[in-house]
């Protein structure tokens, strides 16, 4: 427990770090030079993270005549330091200017903020109007995103393996959505938890994705990251919620470590306990519940998913068959014992999570 309002020190990355890691070894001064650098950077500031949390810091204030209904959104610019914030470049109201980057991220954070108002009534990250603040062009060639507890960071990537962060919305939504998780469920980030927070994230980023282009679970590709990868690269995306395990297969890279099933859960101390791997289970899951319902994921799978994220019964140490349980529960209450609650059952089953 820490004095910055009970959060653990969380620090989140779109690009795990075994696969910066695996980079890190290329023989291309090209490839492994940014993911060296990107990998310092993670580890400074997820140190600076931590001590932000343990020292405490104040709470954010909604700016006065802001409502909560509306997204309160401030893009910086590092102009490739790592000094955060940054100079502001970008704030609520104001026209488009010349740089995409920005653009783009003002563009995901006021998409991540209507999914969650329009589906689900929730008002900003922290249900309370929060302000939503982003910095771009972090860092030099840097090969990540993420969400230190307080705003959002994206890297412009090397353009040898990674192109611009704030390209795909997926991304943006999925480290917001770490964001929510902080503020409610709090899920520890480590072993089943950890991956039950990644795995939120990528639900939850691909619905922002979904709802933003209007597509239902049949249209939806299922991909996290899908653009982000450059040219060249053998791969979709970072990552696979319809087929976990096979988003990439490249030299440098790897191959895509996800499982689908529990049948090859991995067991490993790197990554947090595989934080960023064993979600491709529950990921899966998702997939197969949404898929089934069919129409617009966000409208009742992401409704049960949200229903047990917020619902105040998860716990921070919840493991994967709590979460399905959970689930269960939820559909039974929200839909009764039709075909929702027969989706959340039947896909559990075929991940090989046993409810309790």
């Amino acid at each position: 427990m820490t004095t910055n309002g009970g959060f653990e020190p969380v620090f989140c990355t779109i690009v795990p770090p075994h696969v910066l890691d695996k980079l890190a070894q290329a023989e291309d001064s090209a490839v492994s030079g940014p993911a060296r650098r990107s990998l310092e950077h993670d580890a400074y500031q997820r140190t600076k993270r931590r001590l932000t949390t343990v020292i405490g810091a104040p709470p954010t204030a909604v700016p006065a005549g802001t409502g909560a209904d509306r997204p309160h959104r401030t893009v910086y610019d590092t102009h490739h330091t790592q000094d955060l914030p940054g100079t502001k470049v970008r704030e609520e109201g104001s026209d488009p200017g010349a740089d995409a980057t920005v653009n783009r991220a003002y563009a995901g954070l006021g998409a991540t903020f209507e999914l969650y108002l329009k589906a689900y009534g929730r008002h900003s990250i922290d249900d309370n109007g929060l302000p939503l603040d982003a910095t771009v062009h972090f860092g030099e060639g840097y090969d990540n995103a993420f969400w230190n507890g307080e705003q959002m960071v994206f890297g412009d990537g090397d353009g040898e393996m990674f192109l611009d962060f704030t390209i795909p919305v997926d991304v943006i939504g999925h480290e917001l959505t770490h964001g929510v998780t902080q503020h409610t469920a709090n899920l520890d980030y480590f072993g089943q938890s950890g991956a039950l927070n990644e795995s939120l994230s990528d639900v939850f980023g691909s619905l922002i994705k979904q709802y933003t282009l209007g597509q239902t679970a049949a249209e939806a590709d299922w991909l996290i990251g899908a653009g982000l990868l450059a040219p060249g690269v053998r791969g979709t995306a970072l990552r696979s919620m319809k087929a976990p395990g096979t988003a990439y297969d490249d030299p440098n890279l790897g191959k895509d470590p996800q499982p689908a099933t529990m049948d090859h859960y991995v067991r490993t101390g790197r990554d947090n306990g595989g934080v960023h791997i064993n979600s491709g289970i529950p990921n899966h899951a998702f997939y197969l519940v949404a898929s089934a319902i069919g129409g617009h994921s966000w409208e009742k799978a992401g409704q049960i998913w949200y229903d047990v994220l917020t619902g105040g019964e998860l716990k921070k140490d919840a493991q994967f068959a709590d979460f399905a349980t959970l689930s269960v529960r939820a559909a039974r209450e929200r839909y009764g014992a039709g075909d929702e609650l027969q989706a959340v059952q039947k896909a559990w089953e075929q991940v090989g999570v046993r409810t309790l």
